[in-house]
């Protein structure tokens, strides 16, 4: 009987590169960003609110990026017809707004990255900038 397994972390180092990454993108669009990175276990790991960057945004981008981590799939994977009661459910924790993707590296996943205060096309582009920026699986 096995009682531990060795797995993939995402490590302090990963998530300011990300964090950089994400940054570079946003200003690059011209679009100030909340962005907010988790671990597997959706502990934050980094996070910004860009100058600018709606305050109230940080809140959904925490959201998508727990809600990325949780599933291992994007936040707008979330069907439309439960997302008002997971939603509920887990007070707020759980979304189907766009920007969150999880953080795969060789199939393992390790985090989720959440975006939030632009359109939702911005906020997936910046967040696929942060992953591309550490070598993570990209995300379709």
């Amino acid at each position: 009987m096995t009682f531990t397994e060795n797995r993939r972390i995402l490590t302090h180092r990963g998530a300011m590169a990300m964090l950089e990454a994400a940054v570079a993108a946003a200003e690059e669009m011209g679009q100030p960003q909340c962005i907010v990175i988790v671990d597997a276990a959706g502990d934050v790991l980094a996070e910004i609110r860009m100058t600018g960057a709606k305050f109230l945004s940080r809140r959904s981008a925490l959201a998508k990026a727990l809600t990325a981590a949780s599933t291992g799939g994007p936040s707008l994977g979330v069907p439309e017809s439960v997302r008002p009661a997971i939603a509920a459910a887990t007070d707020g924790a759980v979304t189907g707004l766009p920007g969150g993707l999880p953080i795969r590296f060789s199939g393992d996943l390790v985090g989720g990255i959440g975006v939030g205060s632009g359109a939702g096309e911005q906020d997936i582009a910046v967040a696929n900038a942060a992953l591309a920026a550490v070598g993570a699986d990209p995300v379709d």
